[in-house]
């Protein structure tokens, strides 16, 4: 199957143009396309208030039906990253879409920084969408800090993992090809680029290199840290489903759950 990346730098709040620039630079089909974190309004917000007014309902919302259309146009599944309005309640949302319509969402489960004042945390069950030629499970940013998100994902049934993204720490790209290695599955990391400062705050520098890493770790593609691109990589999925590490060594059989206890305490640690 082929996967394809968009990185890019979305206009702030200007959902109807950053849709544009989607749409006219994916120009060949892919099975599996992935998008970046908050990629049609942006990131930087200022005050709630202005969460509010670029939020929109997932499904029924513009943008949920603009990426089943860009679906159909390519005949692959979409994975991109917005602002989902629930009523009064704002959550850091990736909707997923094939060529047959909207098949489900998946709400951040982990907030960095300052998207605690704007979102709140996601309350939805990790789980993974058959999409024809793989099975994917979604994650968002800073979720690829904490291992559990992707092992749940793998223990779902998880060839690929997704996770649209706005970095601007350096580490998430190398943690991520960890996290491929100790679940063998394929990640693919949809970053952007560019600066936001607004408000009068801190500026926000995005790390780019958007990327896909295989099984083995091996990187298979890798967008440079800054410019606006287009990217795809033809996988395997079926090399996601061998666990097998040696003759000896199954990576899910050899688990030691009842040793994990700690691991389902709630809030658990210092």
């Amino acid at each position: 199957m082929r996967i394809g990346i968009y990185q890019f730098a979305p206009v702030f709040g200007d959902r109807e143009a950053n849709l544009r620039r989607i749409e006219s630079a994916v120009t060949e089909p892919v099975d599996l396309l992935v998008l970046p974190e908050l990629c049609t309004t942006g990131y930087q917000f200022v005050d709630q208030k202005e969460v509010y007014s670029v939020a929109e309902e997932v499904p029924g919302g513009p943008t949920t039906r603009h990426l089943v259309k860009l679906a159909r146009r390519i005949n692959g599944a979409v994975v991109a990253g917005l602002a989902e309005k629930d009523d009064e309640k704002i959550y850091n949302t990736a909707v997923v879409v094939t060529p047959h319509g909207y098949i489900g969402k998946y709400r951040k489960l982990h907030l960095f920084f300052e998207e605690k004042e704007f979102f709140l945390p996601g309350n939805l069950p990790l789980r993974v969408w058959d999409i024809g030629p793989a099975r994917i499970g979604v994650m968002i940013c800073f979720d690829w800090i904490f291992p559990e998100v992707a092992r749940i994902l793998a223990l779902q049934g998880a060839d690929i993992l997704c996770l649209p993204a706005n970095l601007v720490l350096p580490y998430c790209q190398s943690a991520m090809v960890v996290r491929s290695i100790e679940n063998r599955v394929f990640a693919v990391v949809a970053n952007r680029i560019g600066t936001e400062t607004r408000g009068g705050k801190q500026p926000l520098t995005f790390t780019g290199k958007s990327q896909v890493s295989s099984p083995k770790g091996n990187v298979l593609l890798q967008a440079p840290a800054e410019g606006e691109g287009f990217y795809t990589v033809d996988v395997d999925p079926s090399q996601a489903r061998d666990k097998q590490i040696t003759s000896r060594n199954h990576l899910f059989q050899d688990r030691r759950p009842e040793y994990y206890g700690l691991l389902a305490q709630e809030k658990a640690g210092g």
